[in-house]
């Protein structure tokens, strides 16, 4: 009963203001006033301030809210959570796969951090690559591999 009586007051202060404001030719600015003016009032008459005052003092209704926050927390952990893991299980399985050592191909050289030679041997010679251009496509290669392109 008091938030109506508030609203209209308001409503009618804001109409006050809005006729100043139209005395003064500032007719633009008059009818942003009584449009701001007017809310409350439509507010009133449509039932919305009641039906917020009978929420807002509602156990049940406060309940609600709490329920609707703690969902909006579960979703926003389970999210932060998929990404940190690596997105979805497509995802995680397409993770392993790559991470799992694949055989070579019969043609492919050798890892460059390989065992040691053992005491007392030379250490193989190095080989020379064919062109430089080779070498940048072999690792554009390795990469397109390793995303399973």
């Amino acid at each position: 009963m008091i938030a109506e009586t508030v609203c209209s007051a308001v409503a009618a202060a804001g109409l006050g203001i809005a006729v100043v404001t139209a005395y003064r030719k500032r007719y633009l600015t008059a009818t942003r006033i009584a449009a701001y003016a007017l809310v409350p009032l439509g507010l009133v008459m449509t039932g919305v301030v009641e039906w917020l005052a009978d929420t807002a003092f509602s156990p049940v209704a406060w309940a609600g809210f709490g329920v609707l926050g703690l969902s909006w927390l579960m979703f926003a952990t389970t999210r932060t959570v998929e990404r940190r893991r690596g997105g979805t299980r497509k995802g995680r399985k397409a993770a392993r796969e790559a991470a799992t050592p694949a055989a070579t191909a019969p043609g492919a050289s050798a890892p460059a951090l390989g065992q040691a030679p053992a005491r007392g041997q030379s250490p193989a010679p190095r080989q020379k690559p064919a062109a430089q251009g080779d070498d940048d496509f072999s690792d554009i290669e390795a990469i397109l591999k390793k995303h399973g392109i």
